[in-house]
């Protein structure tokens, strides 16, 4: 399936200058929705990994059912303050300032081999935030996979050095 014919555009989105990729409506088209989280199955495919990382929220909505449909746990990367418990935290930078992102000290044992799952690749910023904790942590990234990536905001260039996989390229 062409996802691109089904993403919906904004433009001066949430900003002038900025065109807003929205997957609301890959979510509202069953067909689509199922068939995006299995083309980023396609990507992870002969991946040897034993959990799925996604931050919050859109990116949830892959990582949770590519964990199911692959039998592998899920551990959510959250925003500051919404974990209980021992985290490990990260500043990151983001399209439109700078966000911390944690992830529960005791979720990752070291050695465990992890996948990352998001919707976008944009700047880079959560993805690199969130491995830096997984290393942090004593886990290895495997790969990260995205839905979307906006190519035009270099990413992954600050992914350099990891197995970056994308779905679909703008």
């Amino acid at each position: 399936m062409d996802l691109k014919q089904i993403i919906r555009n904004f433009p001066d989105y949430p900003r002038p200058g900025i065109l807003f990729r929205d997957i609301t409506t890959i979510l509202q088209n069953p067909a689509a929705y199922a068939d995006s989280i299995s083309q980023i199955e396609t990507l992870l495919a002969g991946l040897n990994y034993d959990l799925v990382i996604s931050p919050e929220s859109r990116g949830f909505l892959f990582g949770v059912p590519i964990a199911l449909n692959q039998s592998k746990g899920f551990v959510p990367a959250r925003k500051k303050g919404k974990l209980p418990g021992e985290v490990a935290s990260k500043t990151y930078s983001l399209e439109y300032g700078t966000d911390i992102i944690e992830i529960h000290k005791d979720a990752i044992r070291p050695g465990q081999k992890i996948v990352i799952v998001d919707d976008l690749l944009a700047t880079g910023g959560t993805a690199k935030g969130i491995c830096e904790i997984v290393e942090e942590l004593g886990g290895e990234v495997v790969c990260i996979a995205f839905l979307i990536e906006l190519s035009e905001l270099s990413g992954r260039e600050v992914l350099e050095g990891y197995d970056v996989r994308v779905a679909v390229k703008y």
